[in-house]
């Protein structure tokens, strides 16, 4: 019978299945000859079952990690690759993964193996072994049991798990704006008579380097050196960190810094203050300069920062009313009592400042600016009223409150000078007499008030009188302009007519002068034809008397001269004495009744000149 052909190629095919069981387990068959393959990321932790030949068969007592061969866990371990001669017999290999510590993280390192920890410690030492990858390192320069001050940054390692437990902790993260206050777990003891926080010490990368802390000689518990704003790689077991804001210093305000850690610092105030010691900045003590506005890194454990205002603080001494800063708020209306005995109630606000230079020796004196209040000013100028008032009446109080007012303001800026502060102002608010005064003084503003009224309203009638006498002269304004418009033309005509009349005047004057003038010269002409005729008339009648006798020539030109006249020869009533036989006695009847004649002539016609008033009171003769 002729075999089957499938099952013939089934049959030759059979060196199939041992090449197919030797792909599937080669790694045993490998590691059945000694060979053994680490894949990568992985190492390969070497345990030594025995010793057949050697000293070192066995580990010393208390040690856990083989370093010259014996029997046990090997410091050393095998990276990624092929290994040869690690018969399956004798060595147990176990692959375990990189440890990997994930970004943000951390390793915390306890060792199982090492020199035991001593000097009081609980870190071990930092040896440098390649962040722990090097056991053999590690135990060999001197590394210690149990955990490690040195911490593995993120990444991944070849750590031998057998000597290394390696816990994965969150870095440190501080905010901006904050501050970390540092308390270390392992460092020299601090003395405890006088200090309360560790000095800083240089070099140690913001506490990230435990080792070199411990090397320069770092102290055991509170820090006085902070972190500042970032991230750290620090160590929870070496120490632990409390974020706290930064202090800070508002505007219009000065920090005085009071340091408890430090050595003591020599007093800069002199012997003019006596009331506490101020010291140089970074020494125990109420430091001499005070912080300007802003954010500062100070340890609030190990120094406290005291605000002071230094621009104007008001306090008020009222009930219900505080500022907002409420350092008044414990203050209360001051209830005074006056002279005559009545007690009333005062509201006083009060404005202090206090200079930034000062700002020190005000909190060295008083601990902050709330002592001052309570421990001063209250006292002050509370006594200072209740003083003033008994020394006056409440209505004297009351009517004289700018001056007492200003008093004050005196007496409490030199009192408050001793302590380093300045009075800027004392102002006196709400007085509360009695009742019974209160009305007195109401009746008394009343009646004043209504003595104003009544004076305004007299001057409101005066001027309302003043305003209808004002619309009466408006309303007769039109003609009154124009009576003095008449009156001005009426002026001013006279005035023409004057200087008319005065120039016809001096027309007149000028002409008569000039006829004047004329008549003289005509009146000289005449007067020296007269003046000849008569000297040639004189002549002739000088001769002629000559001729005869002068009595006769005289009656002979009588007679002439009154045929010619028309004048009565013969009188009507004569007078005389005895005919002269010269003739002369009737030549003086004649004369005499001549000047009779003239005389009666010249009366009569004065008398028809004078006007009727002047004959009428002319006197009787």
């Amino acid at each position: 019978m002729e075999p089957n052909p499938v099952v013939s190629f089934l049959i030759s095919l059979w060196w199939l299945i041992p090449l197919a069981l030797l792909i599937v387990g080669y790694k045993q068959v490998l590691r059945a000859f000694g060979v053994i393959i680490i894949p990568k990321d992985t190492l390969g932790e070497v345990n030594k079952k025995f010793v057949i030949f050697g000293s070192h068969r066995t580990l010393p007592d208390g040690e856990i990690i083989a370093l010259q061969g014996e029997a046990g866990v090997q410091a050393d371990t095998l990276a990624p690759g092929v290994h040869y001669f690690l018969w399956p017999w004798q060595y147990d290999i176990k692959k375990e993964s990189f440890f990997t510590v994930n970004r943000g993280h951390i390793g915390c390192v306890e060792s199982r193996d090492g020199t035991p920890i001593s000097g009081g410690r609980v870190l071990g030492k930092d040896v440098p072994c390649d962040s722990f990858q090097n056991a053999r390192v590690f135990l060999t320069n001197g590394g210690e049991r149990g955990s490690q001050i040195a911490v593995i940054p993120p990444g991944a390692y070849r750590i031998n798990k057998a000597l290394f437990a390696v816990t994965e902790v969150p870095v440190k993260d501080i905010d901006d704006n904050m501050v970390g206050i540092v308390t270390t777990k392992e460092g020299a003891p601090l003395d405890s008579k006088k200090d309360i926080a560790g000095k800083e010490i240089p070099g140690h990368n913001m506490y990230q380097n435990g080792q070199i802390f411990l090397t320069n000689g770092g102290y055991k518990g509170l820090q006085e050196q902070v972190m500042l704003a970032g991230r750290y790689f620090l160590n929870p077991l070496f120490a632990t960190v409390e974020t706290k804001s930064m202090t800070e210093v508002p505007m219009a305000h000065a920090g005085v810094v009071i340091s408890f850690v430090g050595e003591p610092g020599e007093d800069l105030t002199g012997d003019t203050f006596q009331h506490g010691n101020l010291v140089a900045t970074g020494k125990k003590g109420v430091w001499a300069e005070p912080l300007d506005p802003g954010k500062y890194p100070i340890n609030p454990l190990t120094h406290k920062v005291e605000s002071v205002p230094t621009s104007n603080i008001v306090l008020n001494w009222a009930n219900d009313k505080s500022e907002a800063h409420k350092l008044d708020a414990h203050l209360s209306t001051i209830t005074v009592r006056s002279a005559d005995g009545f007690p009333y109630n005062l509201d006083v606000s009060q404005i202090i400042h206090i200079p930034r230079v000062d700002a020190p020796k005000v909190i060295a004196r008083f601990g902050n600016v709330a002592n001052l209040v309570t421990q001063v000013l209250e006292p002050t100028i509370g006594n200072y009223f209740r003083n003033a008032a008994q020394d006056s009446g409440v209505m004297d109080f009351l009517s004289h409150r700018e001056q007492k007012q200003q008093d004050a303001k005196k007496k409490i800026a030199e009192a408050l000078r001793e302590y380093n502060v300045v009075a800027v102002d004392t102002l006196i608010g709400d007085i509360n007499p009695p009742k019974e005064l209160m009305k007195t003084l109401t009746d008394r503003k009343i009646a004043e008030q209504e003595k104003v009224t009544y004076e305004t309203q007299r001057m409101a009638e005066e001027m309302r009188k003043e305003l209808q006498q004002a619309t009466a002269q408006a309303n007769t304004q039109a003609r009154v302009v124009d009576a003095e418009r008449t009156v001005q033309i009426a002026d001013f005509t006279a005035q023409a007519a004057v200087k008319t009349a005065e120039g016809m005047a001096k027309s007149k004057t000028i002409n008569a002068e000039a006829d004047a003038h004329v008549t003289q010269v005509n009146g000289d002409a005449e007067a020296g034809k007269i003046k000849a005729i008569g000297t040639a008339e004189a002549d002739v009648i000088k001769l002629k008397i000559d001729s005869m006798e002068s009595g006769n020539f005289a009656a002979i030109e009588v007679a002439k001269h009154l045929s010619t006249s028309g004048f009565k020869l013969v009188p009507e009533i004569v007078a005389g004495g005895s005919n002269g036989a010269d003739g002369s006695n009737l030549v003086s009847v004649l004369l005499g009744n001549l000047v009779h004649d003239q005389m009666t002539s010249k009366t009569n016609n004065k008398v028809a000149e004078t006007p009727a008033n002047v004959v009428a009171h002319a006197p009787v003769s």
